[in-house]
C-alpha cells in the first residue's frame, strides 16, 4: 500500500526505481499523423469502409456518436478520479499484488527488463455480461462507483461488439463471427491513474506494449498522454471530446490471420496535472480458442499463427511481456 502514487505526498524528484535507463526513456515525438475520427452515426457502409481502413493502416482510430451518453461518460470519468482521492485508509482494503486477482487496486509494475517501475496507479475490475452480481466485489466507494461503473460498462461494452460486426462484415465473415465464447470472457476495467510526475523525461506511465485481448476502448479524459506506434515513432492522440480510442489486440490479429494488426502504444506522463483514463477491454473466454479464421487462409494466404486457447495465451504471455515482437515469435508459424 505504501507504493500507492495517487496517496503519497508530491515529490520534488523522481525516486530512483521510477528511472529508466537512457535508451529506453521517450524521446519526443516528431510525428504529425493524427487518428481518424469515426462518426459511428453516418451511413453503414462508409462506417464499415472506414473502421476497416483506419485499422489496417493504423490499428487505433476514435470513434464518436457511438451510443453511450456523454453523461455516463462524464460519470465514469468523475467516479474514477474520486477514487483516486480517497483517504489511504479507504483504498486499503481493495489493494493488493495479487495478479491472479480479477479486482484490486494495485501501483505501477515491475519493468519487464530491468526493475524500474511505471509512473501509474491502476483500479482493476472485473464485469460480467450483464453485470450482474460482479459488482459486488468491485470497491463501495465512493458511494455511486458501482452503479456508475456498470451504467458505463454495458453499453460501452455494446459499441466494442458493434465494432466487431462492422469489421466481419468488411471482411468477409459472418457477422457474428466474434459472439460467443470468443467475446465471452469477463470484460475487465483498467481505471488508470497518472498523478504528476517529478521529471517526466526520466519515466512512463506505461511502457510500449500491444493488449492481450481483441478490442479496447479507451476513455482517453482530457490530458494528453497516450502515444501510439507509427513507423518508427510515436502519434500523440488529442483528446476528443465524447469520444472512444479503439484498438485491436493480439486476439483480433490472431483472428483475422494477420490482417488487422495489435499495434504497440504506451503512456506519457505530465508534471502539471494528474490524467485518468478508464481502459475497457473485451476478452475472450478462458477456454476459447483463438486462430485464423478458415475465410482468411487459403492458397496464397496460408495460416501466420497457431490455434491456441486463450488461458494458454494469457500463460505465455505473462512470461515473454507485452512487446509486439516476443508475442509474434511466441504465435507465429
Amino acid at each position: 500500500m505504501e507504493n500507492l502514487l495517487s496517496s503519497a505526498p508530491s515529490l520534488a524528484t523522481l525516486p530512483d526505481r521510477f528511472v529508466f535507463p537512457p535508451d529506453q526513456r521517450p524521446p519526443a515525438s516528431t510525428c504529425t499523423v493524427s487518428l481518424p475520427v469515426i462518426d459511428l452515426s453516418r451511413g453503414r457502409d462508409e462506417v464499415r469502409r472506414a473502421v476497416l481502413d483506419a485499422g489496417k493502416e493504423l490499428g487505433f482510430f476514435q470513434v464518436v456518436n457511438h451510443g453511450v451518453s456523454a453523461e455516463a461518460m462524464r460519470a465514469m470519468e468523475a467516479v474514477s478520479e474520486e477514487f483516486f482521492r480517497l483517504p489511504a485508509a479507504e483504498k486499503a482494503p481493495f489493494y493488493s499484488e495479487d495478479t491472479g486477482k480479477p479486482n484490486r487496486l494495485f501501483s505501477s509494475t515491475t519493468y519487464e527488463i530491468g526493475g524500474e517501475r511505471y509512473w501509474r496507479d491502476c483500479l482493476r475490475l472485473a464485469c460480467g455480461s450483464p453485470v450482474g452480481d460482479t459488482k459486488n466485489d468491485w470497491p463501495d466507494k465512493p458511494q455511486k462507483l458501482r452503479e456508475v461503473v456498470e451504467k458505463f460498462v454495458e453499453p460501452t461494452r455494446g459499441v466494442g461488439m458493434e465494432l466487431l460486426r462492422l469489421l466481419c462484415e468488411g471482411m468477409g465473415l459472418r457477422p457474428d463471427y466474434f459472439e460467443g465464447d470468443l467475446t465471452g470472457g469477463d470484460v475487465i476495467i483498467n481505471v488508470n491513474h497518472y498523478p504528476p510526475c517529478p521529471d517526466p523525461g526520466l519515466t512512463l506511465g506505461l511502457p510500449p506494449h500491444c493488449d492481450r485481448n481483441l478490442i479496447t476502448l479507451l476513455l482517453q479524459g482530457a490530458v494528453q498522454g497516450l502515444q501510439v506506434s507509427y513507423k518508427g515513432d510515436w502519434i500523440n492522440v488529442e483528446p476528443v471530446a465524447n469520444a472512444f480510442v479503439v484498438n485491436f489486440g493480439h486476439q483480433l490479429e490472431i483472428a483475422t490471420n494477420g490482417l488487422l494488426k495489435s499495434i504497440e502504444h504506451r503512456a506519457m506522463t505530465n508534471a502539471a496535472v494528474a490524467r485518468t483514463s478508464v481502459a475497457t477491454f473485451i476478452m475472450p473466454a478462458a477456454d476459447s480458442i483463438i486462430g485464423p479464421a478458415k475465410e482468411l487462409v487459403g492458397e496464397g494466404n496460408p495460416p501466420r499463427y497457431r490455434s491456441v486457447t486463450f488461458d494458454e495465451f494469457m500463460r505465455v504471455y505473462k512470461t515473454v511481456g507485452a512487446r509486439r515482437e516476443s508475442v509474434e515469435k511466441a504465435f507465429k508459424l
